[in-house]
Order: C-alpha cells, then sequence, then structure tokens
C-alpha cells in the first residue's frame, strides 16, 4: 500500500478556502473481512466557484454527493483524494465508502489475540493517517467538531474522543444506511467534540476490559478516568501506580498552567502492536500495551511509562488545545510534552531524579540526532508529509525540550508560566506558530527572544565547549579558560556560537576515598571563550567537570588529566548525574574517533557496580552492546562478548540478589554469553527446577531472553522454543519466538527470515519487527563476512540494495521505514561502497528513504572510523592503574 503526499503550499490553500463546520462520521466495524463501511457528512464553508479536495484512501467508494448532486466517481475520486469541484459559498458533502483494515499500526489498526481470538481495534492518525479511515480535510490548521457513530458487536467497548454513551439498537442506523441488519450488534453515538485537529481523534473498539476512577480538576468539574486493556492482559494492569501518577500529573499541569485540563474525560488504553510510545488523541489516549507488564520490568523502565503517561497528559494543552498550524512547528507539542513530562516526573512522582534520565538518554539521542547529515533545526523546515513523517526524531523531542529548559532559566520559572497561561488563554481550540509563543514569552519575562530563537530553535548543529587549565610550580590555577567552538558537519551550515549559561564543577579527594564537589562555579558563555576569574589560585582539583550538572546543551570535552582521574575513579563520584556526565563525555569521545572504545569498554565494567541509577545503568549497558557490535573490530567481539559474560558474573556476586542492578546484570550475562562454559550455564537455566538465578525470578519473559541468548549462538533445540511457544501462547510470545528462530546464525534461519521479510506483505508490523531484529543478530561472522545466503537469494547486501526503493513504493510508512533501518547490512567498507553507490544512482527516491539512507552511510562510516581507532591501540586510560 504506497504513501501519499501533501505539500505545505497545498495545505496553505486549502485552509485559506475550507472552514469545516462539522465532521459527522458512521462506521459499522465487525472486525471481519477486509474493509469496513464509513458514510460521511462534512459541513463546510468555502469561496463560491472555487475547488479543492478532501483525502480519503479507501478500498471502494460507492457515492460521493456535494450539495445535493452525486459526482462521476470516476472522474472526482483518486487514490488518496476526492475532488470537490464547483463549490459553494454553504456545502455538505456526503461520501460512502469502504476504508482498509490495518495491520501496520497506521490507520485502524486490527488485531486478533492468539489466546482467545478475540479481534481488537485502534485508530492511530498521525500524521496523515485519518484519511485510512474517513474522509478528512487532513491538515492540522482545519479544525472542526466530530461526531462518531460506530456500529459494532454488542460485547464489545467503543471508546472515542467524547465520553462513550450508553449503546443502544442499530435497527435505526443500518435502516439508514440500507445495510441488513447484523445480529448481536450495538450502536455507540458519540457527542460532537470541541474543535480539534483530525490526528487527535479517535476509535477504539474491541472487547477491552477496565477500569475507572475521577478526580476533580481546578475548574471543580469532576474528570472520570478509565484505564483500557485486552481481556487476556488484564490481571497485569497495575491500575493503582497508573491512576497516582495520572492524578499526580492532573494536579502538577493544572497548577503550573493556570488552566485547567480542557477535555471531558480523560482514558488511556493499552493497545497492541502500536509503532510507537503512546499517542495523545484528545481525552482517549492510547499506549503500548508493552507498558502493562506481565514480567519483572526494570525499574528505568517503570520510570519511562511514568515520563510517557505524563508525556501524553501534558499533550492535552500543548497539541490538543491549543496546535501548531503546520508540521514545522511540531516541537510546540513533542519539546514542550517532553521538557514538561521530565519537570512533572521530577517534582510530583517518586522519580525525582528524571533529570538524570534525561541527561542519560534523551539528551544522548539529541546529540546522535544532531550530527548526522539530516540535522535541522528545532523549528523545521518541513515542505510536505515526506518531510515530516521522518521528522519524530531526537531534535524534535530532545533537543527542543533541553533548550526550552535552558529557557526557563534564562527568563525565570514564574515568567515562562505566566507566559504559557496568557498563549493558552488567547489561542485555545486554535492554531499557532513559533511567533505566537515568543510574543507571550517577551511581554511576561521583559527579555527580547528574537536572538535566542535565531541561535537555538531556527539554526541546527551543536557546538562544543571545552576547558582549558594552567597552573604554576606550586600546583595552584593560574589560568582556567573555557572555550565554546562550532562542531561542524559536512554539507551543514556551521553553527554559530550560542549563548550557554553552564557550571564549571571541582570535584577532590577529601582524604576519604570520595571524589567530592568542592567549587562550582556558574558563568555565561556568549562567545569564543570565558576566564574563570574565581578559579585563579585554587589548587588544581583532582577532576575539572564541564557542564557540571548539566545545565546547558552541548558536546563537551575535560582536559585529560581530569578525564583520566574521572575514568579510574568513577566510582567514587557520590552522585549518579557526575558519573553520568563522565560517561558521556567518554561515549561522545569515542564516537568522534578520539579515543578507542576499548576505553569506554574498560571503564564501564570497572565500575559498573557502582552504577545505582536504573535508567544511567540501562542507557551503559546499550552502550556496551553498540561498543562490541559496531565499534569493536569484528575479529575482536568473540573474546570481548566472553569476557564481558564473565565480568557479568563477576559483578553479580557483589550486588545484592534481587536488586535492580542484578535484574540488569542477568540481561547482560543472557546478551553476552558465547563460550561453550557460559552456554552451558545459560542452558541451565531453562531447567525446571531452576526457578531463579541471583534472586531473579526467570519469569516468562526472560525466559524467552534466555532461549533468545542461546538461538543465537545454535546453541538450543527449536523444541525448546516450540514448547516456550506452548506455555506462552500469547501475542507476546509468537513476537519472541519469531526472534529467536531468526537469530539462529545460519544460513538456512536467515534466509528464511529474509524471505519472509521482504515477499510477505501481509506481516503485521509487530511480527516485521521481532523478524528483522533476529535477523540482524549475529549477522556478521567474527571474520567481517555476512552469512552466505541460499539460493536464489542473491548475498543479503545485494538484496538490500536491490530492493529498499521498492519497499517505498508498495509498503506504508511505517514498514518501509522499519525495513529500511532494521535489514540494513551489517558495517564493513563494501556497505559503505554499497550505500554511497545507491545514493548517487537514486537521486529521485522519496525524501524519507534518502534522509534514511544517509543515516545508515553517516552511522557506518562513523563505525568504521572508531574501528580503525580501536585496531590500533587497546586503550589509553590505564583504567587498572
Amino acid at each position: 500500500m504506497p504513501q501519499h503526499n501533501l505539500t505545505r503550499d497545498e495545505a496553505r490553500e486549502r485552509s485559506a478556502l475550507v472552514d469545516v463546520s462539522s465532521y459527522e462520521h458512521t462506521l459499522i466495524l465487525t472486525g471481519v473481512g477486509e474493509s469496513f463501511r464509513v458514510r460521511s457528512r462534512i459541513r463546510f464553508t468555502a469561496a463560491p466557484e472555487s475547488s479543492t479536495f478532501i483525502d480519503a484512501i479507501t478500498a471502494s467508494v460507492e457515492r460521493v454527493r456535494l450539495n445535493g448532486l452525486d459526482l462521476d466517481l470516476a472522474e472526482v475520486v483518486g487514490p488518496a483524494r476526492i475532488a470537490l469541484p464547483g463549490l459553494a459559498a454553504e456545502n455538505e458533502l456526503i461520501v460512502d465508502a469502504h476504508f482498509h483494515y490495518m495491520n501496520t499500526g497506521e490507520g485502524l489498526h486490527r488485531f486478533v489475540d492468539p489466546i482467545d481470538d478475540e479481534i481488537y481495534l485502534y485508530s492511530q492518525f498521525e500524521v496523515p493517517d485519518a484519511r485510512r479511515v474517513f474522509p478528512v480535510f487532513e491538515q492540522p490548521d482545519i479544525k472542526a467538531p466530530f461526531s462518531f457513530t460506530v456500529v459494532a458487536p454488542d460485547k464489545w467497548t467503543v471508546v472515542s474522543n467524547s465520553p462513550t454513551p450508553t449503546p443502544g439498537s442499530p435497527a435505526e442506523t443500518f435502516t439508514e444506511l440500507g445495510e441488513t441488519p447484523l445480529p448481536s450488534m450495538a450502536v455507540w453515538q458519540f457527542a460532537p467534540t470541541t474543535p480539534i485537529s483530525s490526528y487527535i481523534t479517535a476509535i477504539i473498539a474491541g472487547p477491552y476490559r477496565s477500569v475507572h476512577s475521577e478526580l476533580t480538576s481546578s475548574d471543580g468539574s469532576l474528570v472520570p478516568l478509565g484505564l483500557y486493556c485486552r481481556s487476556s492482559l488484564f490481571e497485569h494492569l497495575d491500575a493503582e501506580n497508573l491512576f497516582g501518577v495520572t492524578k499526580a500529573g492532573f494536579e502538577f499541569f493544572e497548577r503550573e498552567f493556570g488552566v485547567s485540563y480542557p477535555f471531558e474525560k480523560y482514558d488511556q488504553l493499552f493497545v497492541p502492536e502500536f509503532n510507537a510510545g503512546a499517542m495523545e488523541n484528545a481525552g482517549a489516549v492510547t499506549i503500548l500495551e508493552n507498558y502493562v507488564f506481565r514480567s519483572r520490568p526494570t525499574e528505568a523502565l517503570v520510570e519511562r511509562r511514568t515520563v510517557t503517561v505524563l508525556h501524553e497528559l501534558a499533550h492535552m494543552w500543548f497539541g490538543d488545545l491549543v496546535t501548531m498550524r503546520w508540521w514545522n512547528d511540531l516541537w510546540l507539542n513533542e519539546s514542550f510534552a517532553e521538557f514538561m513530562s521530565t519537570l512533572a516526573t521530577a517534582e510530583a512522582t517518586d522519580f525525582a531524579e528524571a533529570w538524570t534520565t534525561f541527561a542519560t538518554i534523551e539528551k544522548s539521542w539529541a546529540y546522535r540526532q544532531d550530527q548526522l547529515p539530516s540535522t535541522h533545526p528545532i523549528v523545521a523546515p518541513i515542505e510536505d508529509l515526506a518531510d515530516v513523517e521522518v521528522n519524530f526524531d531526537g531534535i524534535t523531542y530532545a533537543k527542543g525540550a533541553s533548550v526550552l529548559k535552558q529557557l526557563v532559566a534564562w527568563v525565570g520559572r514564574e515568567q515562562f508560566f505566566t507566559g504559557l497561561k496568557r498563549y493558552f488563554d488567547k489561542h485555545a481550540w486554535s492554531n499557532t506558530e513559533l511567533a505566537d509563543l515568543l510574543d507571550e514569552l517577551e511581554a511576561t519575562s521583559g527579555r527580547d527572544l528574537t536572538s535566542w530563537s535565531r541561535l537555538w530553535l531556527e539554526e541546527s548543529g551543536v557546538n562544543l565547549i571545552e576547558a582549558a587549565v594552567e597552573t604554576g610550580d606550586d600546583g595552584a590555577i593560574s589560568s582556567l579558560r573555557v572555550d565554546q567552538l562550532p562542531w561542524s558537519l559536512e554539507g551543514q551550515p556551521t553553527p554559530s556560537l550560542r549563548p550557554h549559561r553552564l557550571a564549571i564543577g571541582f570535584y577532590s579527594d577529601g582524604g576519604d576515598g570520595r571524589l567530592a564537589l568542592t567549587h562550582s562555579f556558574p558563568l555565561d558563555l556568549d562567545d569564543e571563550s570565558v576566564e574563570v576569574e574565581e578559579a585563579r589560585g585554587l589548587p588544581r582539583p583532582d577532576v575539572i567537570i564541564v557542564n557540571d550538572a548539566d545545565l546547558s546543551y552541548t558536546k563537551v570535552r575535560f582536559d585529560e588529566a581530569s578525564m583520566g582521574t574521572a575514568a579510574r575513579r568513577l566510582s567514587d563520584f557520590d552522585d549518579s548525574l557526575t558519573q553520568l556526565l563522565v560517561l558521556a563525555t567518554l561515549w561522545d569521545e569515542v564516537r568522534d574517533g578520539e579515543r578507542p572504545v576499548q576505553d569506554y569498554i574498560d571503564t564501564v565494567m570497572t565500575h559498573l557496580g557502582a552504577i545505582t541509577h536504573s535508567s544511567g545503568l540501562l542507557t551503559q549497558m546499550r552502550q556496551l552492546d553498540s561498543a562490541v557490535s559496531a565499534y569493536l573490530p569484528p575479529q575482536q567481539r568473540e573474546t570481548m562478548h566472553a569476557r564481558l559474560a564473565d565480568r557479568f558474573l563477576e559483578l553479580l556476586a557483589t550486588v545484592p540478589e534481587g536488586s535492580d542492578q542484578a535484574f540488569q546484570f542477568v540481561c547482560g550475562f543472557i546478551k553476552h554469553a558465547s563460550t561453550e562454559e557460559q552456554l552451558d550455564r545459560l542452558s541451565s537455566w531453562l531447567a525446571p527446577e531452576t526457578g531463579s538465578v541471583f534472586g531473579i525470578t526467570l519469569d516468562t519473559d526472560l525466559t524467552w531472553e534466555t532461549l533468545i541468548g542461546l538461538c543465537a549462538h545454535d546453541a538450543v533445540e527449536d523444541a525448546a522454543v516450540a514448547e516456550m511457544s506452548r506455555r506462552d501462547p500469547s501475542a507476546t510470545g509468537v513476537r519472541q519466538a519469531a526472534t529467536a528462530r531468526a537469530s539462529r546464525p545460519t544460513t538456512a534461519a536467515k534466509s528464511w527470515t529474509f524471505t519472509r521479510l521482504v515477499d510477505d506483505a501481509g506481516l503485521p508490523n509487530s511480527e516485521l519487527g521481532a523478524l528483522a531484529l533476529g535477523f540482524g543478530a549475529g549477522l556478521q561472522r567474527p571474520s567481517g563476512e555476512i552469512i552466505a545466503s541460499d539460493a536464489p537469494l542473491r548475498p543479503f547486501s545485494e538484496e538490500y540494495f536491490a530492493r529498499v526503493a521498492g519497499w517505498w513504493e508498495t509498503r506504508t510508512l511505517e514498514m518501509a521505514q522499519t525495513m529500511t533501518m532494521r535489514l540494513y547490512p551489517p558495517v564493513s567498507e563494501g556497505t559503505v561502497e554499497a550505500t554511497d553507490r545507491w545514493l548517487t544512482d537514486h537521486p529521485a527516491a522519496p525524501k524519507g528513504l534518502l534522509r534514511l539512507m544517509r543515516e545508515n552511510l553517516a552511522d557506518a562510516e562513523r563505525a568504521l572510523r572508531v574501528q580503525r581507532v580501536s585496531s590500533a591501540s587497546n586503550g589509553s586510560l590505564n583504567i587498572d592503574s
């Protein structure tokens, strides 16, 4: 199913022409068959005698009636649009059509629960997929009230943006539609919404189970709360925690914004096979059902769920009440929601160190994205849907939130939130641009934000800040200078030097074996350099931390002596944030080819036992995987995997049994076990009598991880996978079994998996992702060669480059993106040459595909640079000394 574009010029022209009074959509949802019927009535005004179009990606169109006249379907119906000629000042459009059920996580997604064969439906419309469910003017600045009437099985639950009505008899609806009445059906007639954009409308239907609560809003109104999930997951729904986080978020946001919650109710629905973390449908938020924990989660995952819940709640104001005019201001939604959710998590929940998590996870995502050839300003140049659909990235979310944090510090928190209240009050239920927000913040803060906006929001790229220290013969500091440099990327404008508010931290050992903060020097860096006058004459500390407390968005470098001491004595720092800032700087140096990757691996493995912050620990575990699988030369990886697995066993003997650290170290052992002895130990965990290891219960998901780890070394029979599938017939079990089988490092397994991925266009999104995950595991042998393919397949790399353009012609965006990124060949000189050649040969490929291929190339070139540096050195930091 191909993708369909809409340009900004087309949207601008249409919004100037059309003003929608109301949408009325009637849907018949049985959940069976390939499509469902929708009858729509849209009332709108337009310039007389003008023409436009309405968006609709249909299975078939039976009728288009405009102002009482039936239009010739052959003339007006296109692949994704219905032409509307000869408009009047007041218009009524009736469309009768069928739309496809989807299994890609776009449009109206259909899922069949393998446990009980029940059918579940949910919609996902951002960016342009409401048009896959009903005809609509699909752009954010054409807001209107939406009325949904849904006919569905009477045993189902149906949820939308408006409160769920009592279901009634569908006889009258069937008569109006000329349909033969179906047995055991009911109709839900939802009241019209407030004026909202189409992408935040929602329809969720199926035998969902739910639990309910309520709260009193700041305006005194009662807001009903609902939590929903599939029946087979309901026993795992921890409603008390979720309601607690939600209520804390309501209180926090209403207080800080000074604006009460703008909708009538707030439902959160955990849905299957969701492509993202969650979606901010107005009053009916859909959330990835992985956040219903059927097995033990890490503390990091529980914190991530908390941030996600609060992120979507923040969207009820940022994005739903006030919406960007066009997708170039997507950051007005996402950056604000990211910033506010972290702030709320830190100040209104048990996760008081949420900003440490933000520094470790979100900002590392932003720094990586900002150093790719696709980097862009926070306020991005978006000319069409093809631009925005690949722009939900680390800049739009994490860099934007980082910059907002700095803005709050600059204008003042009270002034910032006073400005936001004025912004919400002035623009409620309408659309805005960057200037609308800046006007209110300038009015409340008294600051001119023109220059700040230009440097931080309207220019791309990142700066580098480093410290240069000089000492006299007595060891006292004679000069401490902080320098700012632009970090230039080939083909991108050189970033301007930006204003930074940051701190320089001095850390020294006072004789107790700890590295404690002795001095902190806040400073403003507006130009190339600034001298820290207060440091002159002080004894040089053991470690000088640049950007201490992570106040600014910037790459940093420590002086060599400070980095050496910090790496050797990482365990001696008193706080998690400082530890993680040191590791983030070291990781950045490795990625830039300034240090061999062994320096990072040795530092982390020496001090991992001292990292107790769960999200920080999880980040280091993930980066260790990348360090070995991408940045270490292939010939050294097998030995390193074995070394890491042994180290995890050593660490497990030193940390409290059953702790979060122990849980993550067990997962680390599973990931890296590779020798015969290690794999035998891993196999023993599958024995029925082994109920737990190191105080960690071998629950369903951990058992699957163990099986996948063994399959990746072809160290377990398929009978064990089949038996586990029998014990766990759930949707998660189906995906895990697919990953396990695809992980086997054999020609037969990889060839079968690749063929299934590229030939079976009916694969649901979740299974495609699971298979692709397993396919990439162990695809590159220790020699650097890729596992051979079975005939008639060509080598996998050749197949990829021959097929990738076709995926963007025949698959939906989500599926094409997944295949482009997940099936990209392992890093090698040949992969780089083939990618470069492909880009030269395909200048007219879709913009989203070109962007992803350029990013793939940049990542591969970076990995090769690091491999070359790492081949020439075993490390430079002498961690053990």
